[in-house]
């Protein structure tokens, strides 16, 4: 999925402000910040005039941003790197994380979004990329997560 639409589609889930996106991107890492305009261009459709390309490290800070924000920060861990390539498993992993989604949840936001999968199918998605069971989640399932997800926490 393109990030600019995940980014947009969490900002819409959330109800967050512009300034409120800006201080999560840079709660990870306090010297990495971006601004009002940049965040504009990151939030325009593709047909847009106006339109900037929200790289993978925009987006990885700001879903680390919402771990932290939703999670805190564990003090007895060192800081965790942020991640340098961002794909549609990345994103469901964090938001899995951000959210404190269990199996259970995950399946009822999936249900939500009229798109169910099965318990094998959710577990290849979290395998680490070289294991045999391992599952690129896919656009469209990705998208079908961000619409159940909006749901449960908009209570739409």
């Amino acid at each position: 999925m393109i990030n600019n639409d995940v980014l947009r589609s969490i900002r819409y889930m959330l109800d967050l402000s512009d300034n409120k996106v800006i201080e999560l991107i840079s709660l990870p890492d306090p010297t990495y910040s971006i601004d009002k305009e940049q965040l504009d261009g990151f939030l325009k459709k593709e047909d847009e005039a106006g339109f900037v390309e929200c790289r993978d490290v925009v987006l990885a800070h700001f879903l680390d941003g919402l771990v932290l924000h939703y999670r805190g920060k564990n003090e007895n861990l060192p800081p965790r790197s942020v991640e340098k390539r961002v794909n549609n498993n990345v994103v469901l992993k964090k938001l899995r994380v951000a959210f404190e989604l269990k199996d259970v949840d995950m399946h009822q936001v999936f249900e939500a979004a009229g798109f169910p999968v099965t318990k094998p199918e959710l577990s290849a998605l979290f395998r680490q990329p070289g294991h045999k069971n391992f599952r690129q989640c896919g656009d469209q399932l990705l998208r079908n997560f961000l619409k159940g997800l909006t749901l449960r926490v908009r209570g739409d």
